[in-house]
């Protein structure tokens, strides 16, 4: 008989702050469950990986039904990571598989599963040309451009799909089409999906075997799903579950702003908890974007609320979201720069990439000088922004109903005395602020933060510009760990017979921050798993 180690993780160890989630809840009566649906295999979660993992297994000849609580189908992102697929070797790019591993390890402080992560290296490619064949030339894709910087390496493998003119799918690009050619998949395969049907609990045998979900449907009637083969977790991340960020990503709970995840309150994670699973070592990675309030950063002069400045500019998205929160205030910073805006951002444009260096509905395209022109006279004039929750129709609770309101998140002053009453920050520190980054710039070395000198730029030119920018967050990294069959593992270290995890909801592959060395990475990872999981089901 194989040794059992038992596995020290923090969530298998007594509670020390008595979370609600950590306390199962009791058994549904038989008697409330109206009916027993069974397949081979019982998906709970219809995003990306929920489907994908339907899709593969169903055309491995396994049959299949998806429960997932929205009412239709939910897809937040737009891309798709993958390394080495056949557009980028037109395109003459390759990652070194070695290279792109150590650095992850390093982003992550090497608190990873390195047999996970391979499957990602090893397998994306081969999910994403698996997803690009099943719409039959109807879909094309293009490469998304990269931070240039010397800050923060970021790879060259971030995949944009769109939609071709006359193809069969009826939405044109991003999270939602990829979506939508796994779904057309699965049901072609015969999958039976069922949206509106929210998962409560998992169901074991008398041996331990993980057996089925049962789930309330859209008409409030309960009812068994058994997977004869396995049942999989695809539920998502726990971002919107306060106690959960409480309990393993601290720091989530600390932007003002946050992107809601319709309702991701950590299901998944929690079912597989109760049975028996381990879940990730806090602090789960979070991804704060800094897409408050304006949306725009770019690499012109960052201030605080106090008019000072505190960073390299010059540098990726997540590492302004920190470094902003440590801040005085700490909800948003501004970025100032002058009317020479439009001709500076142009004449750099080959050196930029990568979310918030470069105007993010450009990156990748020519420089469209009318249209960021625009945007910034739009933040200026004052622009309908949604302050606190992103407007969720699956999620009608009082406390997240959206506030709308015109936002002036632009400014504009002939002084630099001007700009900083408007921003409500001390003017004279925001006078010897620029007046000493105008000084670095003259002497083409920043010796005080240490940016590129190409990206210097002098404050001299009225009017003057401030955008305010702030972090928002996203989602959070962690779930149940799962061995390289993505079995889920218990504390014993044996993983629990029939219950498997894929996505946002399956652990060890994140830890301290989202890696945006190469973005679009967690929906690659859906195809990469979908992948394995295909072949592991149908052995």
């Amino acid at each position: 008989m194989a040794k059992s180690f038992e596995m020290k993780f923090y969530s298998n160890r007594s509670p020390k702050k008595g979370y609600t989630w950590e306390t199962p809840p009791e058994p549904i009566p038989e008697n409330q469950i109206e009916e027993t649906l069974e397949a081979d295999f019982i998906v709970v979660g219809g995003g990306i990986s929920g489907l994908a993992a339907a899709a593969r297994c169903s055309s491995k000849g396994l049959s299949g039904i998806l429960i997932d609580k929205n009412r239709k189908m939910v897809a937040l992102a737009g891309q798709i990571a993958a390394i080495n697929t056949k557009i980028m070797a037109e395109k003459g790019v390759h990652i070194d598989p070695k290279r792109f591993a150590a650095d992850w390890l390093k982003v992550s402080g090497s608190r990873v599963e390195e047999e996970l992560l391979w499957i990602f290296i090893n397998r994306s490619a081969e999910g994403f040309e698996w997803m690009m064949s099943l719409t039959e030339g109807g879909v094309d894709s293009n490469i998304f451009v990269s931070y240039k910087g010397p800050m923060f390496g970021e790879y060259l493998g971030t995949h944009h799909i769109f939609n071709k003119p006359g193809s069969k799918y009826t939405n044109f690009g991003g999270g939602m089409l990829a979506c939508e050619i796994l779904e057309k998949e699965f049901l072609k395969n015969g999958g039976q999906l069922y949206r509106g049907t929210a998962a409560e609990q998992l169901e074991k045998d008398a041996d331990g075997r993980v057996i089925a979900a049962i789930a309330k449907g859209a008409d409030g009637k309960y009812r068994r799903y058994k997977g004869k083969k396995a049942v999989i977790l695809a539920t998502g991340d726990a971002s919107d579950d306060r106690e959960m960020l409480a309990a393993f990503c601290p720091i989530g709970l600390r932007p003002a702003l946050q992107i809601p995840r319709r309702g991701n309150k950590g299901d998944g994670q929690k079912m597989a908890y109760w049975a028996g699973a381990v879940l990730d070592n806090p602090e789960w990675a979070p991804t704060l974007h800094a897409l408050g309030y304006s949306g725009h950063q770019f690499f012109f002069l960052h201030v605080n609320q106090l008019g000072n400045r505190f960073m390299n500019e010059d540098t990726w998205m997540q590492a302004k979201s920190v470094r902003c929160l440590m801040q005085p205030g700490g909800d948003f910073a501004f970025t100032v720069f002058d009317s020479k805006y439009l001709d500076e951002i142009a004449e750099r444009w080959e050196l930029l990439g990568g979310q918030g260096m470069a105007p993010m509905s450009m990156m990748g395209d020519e420089f469209d000088r009318a249209g960021l022109e625009d945007d910034i006279n739009r933040f200026v004039t004052g622009n309908e922004r949604r302050y606190g929750d992103i407007e969720d129709e699956e999620n009608t609770d009082a406390e997240k109903a959206p506030v709308k309101e015109k936002l002036i998140n632009g400014f504009k002053a002939d002084t630099i005395e001007e700009l900083a009453q408007q921003l409500d920050v001390p003017a004279e520190n925001l006078v010897k602020t620029v007046a000493r980054y105008n000084e670095l710039v003259a002497a083409g070395d920043d010796t005080d933060f240490g940016k590129r000198a190409i990206m210097l730029t002098p404050l001299v030119k009225p009017p003057f510009y401030a955008l305010r920018w702030g972090p928002a967050l996203l989602d959070v990294f962690g779930g149940a760990l799962i061995n390289k069959q993505l079995n889920v593992v218990g504390a014993d270290s044996h993983p629990i017979p029939g219950l498997y995890a894929v996505g946002n909801a399956a652990g060890g592959m994140y830890a301290v921050d989202y890696p945006l060395l190469l973005n679009g990475n967690s929906y690659g990872r859906a195809l990469a798993y979908a992948m394995q999981l295909g072949d592991v089901l149908s052995d």
